[in-house]
């Protein structure tokens, strides 16, 4: 019997980690194919008229387990990977592509759908039904149910060629990123990197059996290392080494699949109808055009560069007065942590002990007590994937008066696992995500288990994880989407959680960071890991001081993201007489700073746009700074705890994508939001 294709006997049914065989994972997903089809065919089978129920419906709810399954599978691809999983990956992806556009471009069922879809007056729908209805038709049609049947086999080679090769790019960008470290030997050669950093890199020599330290490429280790080092000439080799990622024309080179996924795409747009893939793309978020991105990007951009200029203006005094005639950048991070430091008097060192991971944790839990009623406790008797992940369940708070005067009670609410330390088999960077979906069915609210991953620096045998204060946000950040599938309260799995319009889904973890810069939150947990002594006031006071330090740079770099994005996705014709470097220098230089490298692209290790979902969507973050500085404003304006103003946003958060995205922000805000919020809390 194959543990994964029996429903879970754990606690809440979560995932068995402690018994699956990596052999498990292919027969499972090829028998959970078979019982999703077959879910599938008694719907198009079904003798009785196409409704509602037994067509929309009945599709919503097929494949749970399939889901699940894929959950697990590749959210261990990318936190707990190995050899062997990621040659599974490369077996599964069109296993799991071909089932995709196999149910897509079903006739029969898109005929029930369609029909359902062209009769819906005569149903009584609710909003949440209704919006089912319009989403599952959009889908089918944007997947290529109108399409001819050559065009359909030729839609899913597309498919299936794109699903194999945005999982190479990423496999790639990890073996390039593992496969490069620095061994150092002099002390001398690491003369400004505080002594828990050095600790740091002499546990990654101890790990290779090295003497000396050792730096890598993962982030705990490569930004300390540019933030601090005074050895300007390492930074420079490094610096490299991090800019050639997969741009090395050696084994995990990206540049040609790069150009390959992007004709993949163009191919993908033109034969469903589209101009190009930002088209396709964008018809389904608020944005709704690419044309309407870019002079979005291009208004900030605007406002942003003069603040830019003026602040590598003052990097390049400084490092003038140290000898440097042409600032380049990766001097970046070095002058920019001197200035903070002479203008706040603040150093990520000095303040990491006031910010213990187990203290930031506990924050960031008790805030989503404070705002939303949520406690969590942690789990031993739940399996886990890896020994440093922790598993919490949360449950929700009722007082009296919301359980009819009777005594309070809580419910359960969701399963949070936490896995936050970098390891050879975890790819870089932060995220959120879910190993099982919340809905309704049958009387039942089935609850969702969600996770957060990261890549925070160890605990040492001297000392707890310490997070700089950036970290600190980027936990906050995650936590905002975690609380976003934790607080889902949905009739169907599709709407569920953070199944949003993509440039509304940063709106959540973005709010929250806006928490880390108030006083009043600050003191409640910013205390010494040793003497338990809180921040003192005025080290608090530039944190909110320092909260827009470098924001015009910050802000050029983001937009240089989303332009090249964009660029990428309606111009990729340009491509045939352009290498990768020269596109991504001519679309990033309105926003650069410092002189381009001939040596280094960021584009082909840019995971979010080439593997990630976030294909001519990059822009959404700096779209959701919008929607997060206007909603925290009005916090801001009533008490950042007020709890009528989070009852209202917890409504927001719980509504998942069952109401059009502005028509949740207006019922939360009472207004649309202002661009004038970013700019006000950005600039001044």
């Amino acid at each position: 019997m194959n543990i994964l294709t029996e429903k879970f006997t754990t606690p809440y049914h979560s995932a068995p980690f402690n018994k699956i065989r990596n052999e498990d994972y292919l027969p499972a997903f090829k028998d959970l194919i078979q019982k999703s089809e077959e879910e599938i065919n008694a719907i198009v089978d079904n003798q009785d008229a196409p409704t509602f129920e037994n067509v929309i419906e009945a599709l919503a709810y097929s494949g749970e387990q399939l889901d699940v399954v894929s959950n697990i599978f590749f959210n261990l691809n990318s936190a707990e990977t190995s050899d062997e999983i990621q040659k599974i990956a490369q077996e599964v992806s069109p296993i799991l592509t071909e089932y995709s556009s196999k149910i897509s471009q079903n006739e029969a069922l898109f005929s029930k759908i369609k029909k359902v879809y062209d009769e819906k007056e005569k149903y009584n729908l609710n909003e949440e039904q209704e919006m089912l209805l319009n989403e599952t038709y959009k889908g089918f049609v944007r997947s290529g149910a109108l399409l001819n049947e050559e065009d359909k086999e030729k839609l899913k080679k597309i498919s299936m060629d794109l699903s194999l090769k945005s999982l190479q790019f990423g496999q790639n960008v990890l073996a390039s990123t593992n496969n490069y470290f620095k061994h150092i030997t002099n002390k001398d050669d690491l003369a400004g990197i505080p002594e828990a950093i050095l600790e740091q890199y002499a546990e990654e020599a101890k790990e290779r059996n090295l003497e000396g330290w050792v730096v890598t490429l993962q982030y705990p280790s490569y930004i300390p290392f540019m933030t601090y080092a005074e050895n300007r000439e390492l930074r420079k080799e490094i610096a490299l080494a991090n800019g050639k990622k997969s741009f090395d024309g050696g084994e995990f080179d990206n540049q040609n699949l790069i150009k390959e996924l992007l004709s993949l795409k163009q191919q993908k747009a033109e034969l469903l109808g589209y101009k190009n893939y930002a088209d396709y793309v964008l018809e389904e978020r608020m944005a709704k055009s690419p044309t309407k991105v870019i002079d979005f990007l291009n208004e900030l951009l605007t406002k942003a560069k003069p603040y830019a200029d003026k602040e590598i203006e003052e990097l390049k005094s400084l490092a003038k007065a140290d000898g440097i005639e042409e600032m380049q950048g990766y001097d970046h991070a070095f002058y920019a942590e001197k200035l903070r430091k002479a203008k706040y008097d603040l150093n990520d060192e000095e303040l990491k002990p006031y910010f213990p991971l187990n203290q930031v944790q506990d924050a960031v839990f008790g805030l989503a007590e404070q705002l939303f009623g949520l406690t969590f406790e942690e789990r031993n008797d739940i399996p886990k994937y890896h020994e440093e992940v922790k598993i919490y369940e949360v449950k929700e708070d009722f007082d009296s008066a919301q359980t009819s005067n009777k005594q309070p009670s809580t419910h359960f609410k969701a399963l949070l696992y936490v896995d936050y330390f970098p390891r050879k088999g975890k790819r870089a960077g932060a995220w959120m995500t879910s190993y099982k979906n919340q809905y309704k069915k049958d009387g039942e609210n089935s609850r969702p288990h969600i996770s957060i991953v990261c890549n925070f620096s160890k605990p040492t045998k001297d000392t707890p994880s310490l997070l700089t204060f950036q970290e600190v946000t980027t936990l906050f950040h995650e936590f905002g989407h975690a609380l976003h599938g934790m607080l889902a309260d949905t009739q169907y799995p599709t709407l569920s959680g953070t199944s949003v319009k993509w440039d509304f889904v940063e709106l959540p973890s973005q709010f929250l960071e806006n928490f880390c810069y108030e006083p009043e939150f600050l003191k409640t947990f910013a205390k010494h890991y040793k003497t338990g002594e809180v921040l003192p006031d005025e080290k608090i006071e530039k944190i909110a001081q320092s909260k827009n330090f470098m924001e015009g740079y910050q802000t050029l770099r983001q937009l240089g993201f989303g332009l090249l994005d964009m660029n990428y996705h309606t111009k990729v014709g340009e491509l045939e007489n352009k290498s990768v470097k020269e596109f991504e220098d001519e679309y990033t230089k309105a926003t650069q700073l410092y002189p381009a490298n001939p040596e280094t692209a960021m584009s082909p290790s840019f995971s979010h746009i080439f593997q990630g979902g976030y294909s001519a969507g990059y822009y959404s973050y700096k779209w959701a700074e919008v929607l997060d500085a206007d909603a925290f404003q009005y916090f801001k304006e009533n008490g950042i705890f007020n709890p009528e103003i989070a009852a209202k946003y917890k409504v927001l958060l719980s509504s998942g994508g069952t109401k059009d995205p502005m028509e949740l922000y207006k019922n939360f805000r009472g207004s649309e939001p202002k661009v004038e919020s970013l700019l006000k809390r950005a600039f001044g």
